[in-house]
């Protein structure tokens, strides 16, 4: 029995050449998963995740602050505009940027016909910080005088000192070449040759400063503004951009205009612009309307090419009356289609009023709930009776502006119509957006009780929530928490308050961000009654202004802003609250404040 033991124990045991032997060598050490871009010379292998950083929603090792980090470049974007003269290319362009750069984005538009005038020596509007160093010419001027004339272009004069401009000071600088090229339609004509080398020179190289804003200067969003109207020039464009960095994001908006009206206002914005301006109208809408026929012969819509190539796009029809998008890839591309989305031109206006005195702003004390005073309820009153007069006031000088219209507009008539300018104006309704605090939605009790206005309380238009620090007073934090006081005045825009629900001003502009697409969205008049921190964030955003200088913009009670959305931009009016008329004074020229040492 034990002999057949032994032979099954045979017939079981592993060979000895296959036996393992125990090692005395010491084990080898675990080695972590090397990060890409560590340092290692084993990077990691796959990309790093694309997804949605919002500053001071979102906080990651490589972005603490929320922001696209440098190193992310899969998250950033270029944005080519695509179509014909008079689509409102520029208009969409500077609204998203806008709206990009008040969510904390680095954006900028880069205008190739800017750089065309320039290099062509017409006066062109520069804002002083982009000015060029005495005696340097950007590249495409230098090129486009090698092609036209056979020689280089002279060096600019150092240009005179140039003031720092204010808050709100958007006037531009002109930079003046002596020689001109002409540039009436012939010049638009694909069969120009030398314009047509010139055109595509000024066009990539202004593209090469758009990628040097990304990839160099950190910038997140750069936005080509030109025609690009040509199967051509977009894969040009596209080539360059992988050349330079593969994993770029790319999205081609493209504008399209069938309404007659906007193709109307658009032209006569195109009349009073830099090309046409000081000239014969008439003869300015034949050769504009020359120069559009010149780009139809050789364009072509978004579409067949770029979808057979995976390429993001979005076409806007009549500036957002329909909306085609295709593959959109990313948290920018997105958020730039809703926002898109939200687009109308109709004329309106938008009021924003801080609420009336309440008992806590006699006192000093943030935050609260607190109820409005004696004084605060005369304001109530006061706004109501003159929001009702200028409603009925702009109702009479928008038939006005309707009536003397004329296209093509007469020489000095530099305020174009609305394209929606045709529709009833007398059936436009009045909105009352108050917030759930006690003191804004008592501040609006009057337009509660009128049927003429509808009246809404949102709670994303509260007040900036102090955390543990709410019903206190500056002074009184400045006391038990100096560290805290003293953190908050170094950096206001990305302090959040300690404790259960406080916020900072960054946590503001994110719960807004709906608020700003709804009031975009709507075709109706309204008016905000809010908050002072909420009141800064939307003039931000309005008035295209920068929320490191917002956090300390005087808003103070009293105060009532009219902002009037315009094909070219905004008209912007600020009213003051007299008490003892009991009625508001407008204030000419007022541009906002910085609020003095020692504001909240």
């Amino acid at each position: 029995m034990a002999a057949a033991l032994r032979g099954l124990s045979d017939l079981t045991d592993t060979p000895p050449y296959a036996r393992s032997v125990t090692s005395t060598a010491p084990s080898s050490p675990r080695i972590p998963p090397v990060r890409q871009n560590s340092g290692s010379q084993t990077p990691r292998v796959r990309p790093h995740a694309t997804t949605l950083n919002i500053p001071g929603m979102t906080r990651s090792r490589v972005s603490p602050d929320g922001r696209i980090p440098r190193r992310d470049v899969a998250a950033k974007l270029v944005i080519v505009m695509v179509g014909l003269p008079a689509r409102g290319k520029s208009y969409i362009t500077k609204k998203l940027q806008r709206y990009l750069s008040w969510q904390q984005h680095d954006s900028r538009i880069f205008n190739v016909g800017n750089r065309r005038r320039v290099a062509a020596g017409r006066k062109v509007p520069v804002h002083p910080k982009l000015l060029p160093e005495p005696g340097h010419l950007d590249p495409p001027v230098q090129a486009a005088s090698i092609l036209l004339n056979g020689v280089p272009a002279p060096q600019a004069e150092t240009p005179p000192e140039q003031r720092e401009p204010d808050l709100l000071d958007l006037n531009d600088t002109e930079v003046k070449e002596k020689e001109e090229m002409d540039q009436s339609a012939d010049f638009f004509d694909p069969k120009n040759q030398n314009a047509a080398a010139m055109r595509e020179q000024v066009a990539m190289e202004t593209l090469d400063e758009l990628l040097d804003y990304l990839l160099v200067h950190g910038g997140a969003v750069g936005i080509l503004d030109a025609t690009n109207s040509t199967v051509e020039r977009r894969q040009n464009i596209v080539n360059r951009i992988k050349r330079r960095e593969p994993k770029l994001g790319i999205l081609f908006i493209e504008s399209i205009c069938h309404d007659p009206d906007l193709l109307e206002a658009n032209m006569r914005l195109k009349l009073s612009g830099p090309d046409y301006r000081d000239k014969d109208p008439q003869k300015s809408l034949e050769d504009f309307k020359k120069r559009v026929a010149a780009y139809e012969s050789a364009y072509t819509p978004l579409g067949d090419y770029e979808e057979e190539h995976d390429m993001q796009y979005i076409q806007m029809i009549d500036v957002g009356r329909k909306l085609v998008q295709y593959r959109l890839k990313g948290f920018l591309s997105n958020g730039i289609s809703h926002y898109l989305a939200s687009f109308n031109l109709a004329p309106r206006q938008i009021w924003i009023t801080r609420h009336g005195q309440s008992v806590d702003n006699e006192l000093g004390k943030l935050g609260g709930d607190s109820a409005l005073t004696e004084l605060g309820h005369y304001y109530g009153q006061a706004l109501h009776r003159f929001i009702t007069y200028k409603r009925k006031s702009w109702e009479i000088e928008q038939k006005s502006k309707r009536a003397q219209a004329s296209f093509p507009p007469v020489p000095g008539d530099n305020t174009p119509p609305y394209p929606e300018m045709n529709r009833d104006l007398e059936n436009k309704n009045f909105c009352i957006w108050t917030s759930m605090l006690q003191r804004s939605v008592d501040t609006a009790e009057y337009f509660d009780a009128d049927d003429d206005y509808d009246v809404k309380n949102w709670e994303m238009l509260n007040e900036m929530n102090a955390g543990q620090f709410e019903g206190m007073t500056y002074a009184e934090i400045a006391k038990s928490h100096p560290e805290d006081y003293q953190k908050r005045a170094k950096d206001k825009l990305n302090y959040i308050y300690p404790g259960v629900g406080g916020e900072g001003y960054l946590q503001v502009v994110s719960r807004l961000r709906e608020m700003i697409r709804e009031v975009e969205r709507i075709e109706d008049h309204v008016m905000i009654i809010g908050h002072r921190s909420v009141c800064r964030v939307l003039m931000a955003y309005f008035m295209d202004l920068s929320l490191g200088d917002i956090t300390d913009m005087d808003v103070p009670l009293g105060m009532l802003y009219a902002i009037e959305p315009k094909p070219y931009g905004v008209a912007f009016h600020a009213y003051k609250y007299d008490e003892a008329e009991g009625w508001f004074n407008e204030m000419p020229n007022y541009r906002p404040q910085k609020a003095s040492r020692g504001s909240v």
